[in-house]
């Protein structure tokens, strides 16, 4: 950026551009959050198989109506422990916003971890969980193409998560 300052005439020491930085940026980022997406209140929760460094794990997702990602996250075991684990990283990922209903697929895990995340105060008391594999179409297509893109990659190297920099 000083470069193309210089192509100007003008001379903007480094300390200068930190100091705009400083300035300016919880600005940006402010006008920025009113226009981030935020999902709906009806969400869909499933976990499908994927191969993970030659094993199989279960990747659990959650996606509002709209088809929309909230969360996912790759589990070796599909018990209640995970689904608790897996609810409140989706809470934490929805930007404060609570759902209204739930709807998974007939896994008694599910319930389950939806009543103990009421009765700590991390999901509304009002929040449903409706088993409906029906209304899990939405999350049940979307797994085709998650396989897909996974297989044309030659599945997943590890589980381990790398920051892009």
């Amino acid at each position: 950026m000083s470069f193309r300052l210089a192509e100007r005439g003008l001379a903007v020491d480094h300390v200068t551009i930190w100091r705009w930085v400083q300035r300016y940026a919880p600005i940006l980022n402010e006008r920025l959050r009113r226009e981030l997406w935020h999902p709906n209140r009806s969400w869909r929760v499933d976990e499908t198989y994927v191969r993970v460094a030659g094993n199989w794990t279960y990747l659990y997702r959650t996606v509002d109506s709209a088809g929309d990602t909230i969360g996912f996250m790759l589990s070796p075991k599909r018990d209640l422990t995970a689904a608790k684990l897996f609810l409140r990283l989706a809470l934490s990922g929805a930007g404060g916003i609570r759902p209204r209903v739930i709807n998974v697929d007939g896994h008694p895990a599910y319930a389950r971890a939806i009543d103990d995340l009421k009765l700590s105060g991390d999901l509304g008391r009002r929040c449903r969980c409706r088993p409906s594999a029906y209304l899990n179409n939405v999350i049940e297509q979307d797994h085709r193409f998650i396989q897909k893109r996974i297989a044309a990659s030659l599945w997943f190297r590890s589980a381990g998560y790398r920051r892009a920099m």
